[in-house]
């Protein structure tokens, strides 16, 4: 599988169908999936009928814009996945920068290497002008990734869930980064 995106110690690379335990195994960890269901895992056809779908779909329509599964560079063992997609579809300007790794690769920077790579990317080979990203507000590890790739804190907002998390109480955080504030 050719590398979309390589660091010092990731590769990231389109996801394709044989990723499909990857993303159960990921998705079905109770801690991974704290600040996004309450914990509760992703049904294995949600990942077949619906998110690997979606992610394929991406390259098809948009290339180099999408969902990235994530590997260690040396051993290639899979760490979970970062996202860099438009947030309006169509448009290139403006993108959602995500990620969700395995709870072992938790607290080794891998998030924050993936992250400014891909803004580095972004601000310089693929027309990006700012990117964003979201998180719950008592999310700490993410906002915290956030700040180390350059975003700052936009605001806080709160949105309509059918099913409250811990949490949710406190709302949503955005971050930012504009390309002609970026220190590449």
């Amino acid at each position: 599988m050719t590398a979309f995106l390589t660091t010092e110690r990731l590769v990231l690379r389109r996801f394709t169908a044989a990723d499909t335990d990857r993303l159960v195994e990921l998705d079905g960890d109770p801690e991974v999936m704290r600040h996004l269901t309450g914990g509760r895992p992703t049904p294995r056809g949600v990942v077949e009928d619906e998110l690997l779908p979606l992610y394929l779909a991406h390259y098809e329509r948009y290339g180099d814009l999408g969902w990235w599964a994530a590997e260690e560079r040396e051993g290639g063992a899979f760490l979970g996945w970062f996202e860099f997609r438009p947030t309006v579809a169509g448009e290139r300007c403006e993108v959602e920068l995500g990620y969700r790794l395995r709870r072992a690769a938790w607290g080794r920077g891998y998030a924050t290497e993936g992250a400014r790579a891909l803004i580095r990317r972004g601000f310089t080979g693929l027309g990006v002008e700012r990117v964003v990203a979201y998180t719950m507000t008592v999310n700490a590890g993410s906002r915290r990734v956030m700040e180390k790739s350059g975003l700052s804190y936009v605001r806080t907002f709160h949105e309509d869930h059918p099913e409250a998390i811990p949490g949710s109480e406190h709302g949503e955080v955005e971050y930012a980064l504009e390309r002609a504030r970026w220190r590449g």
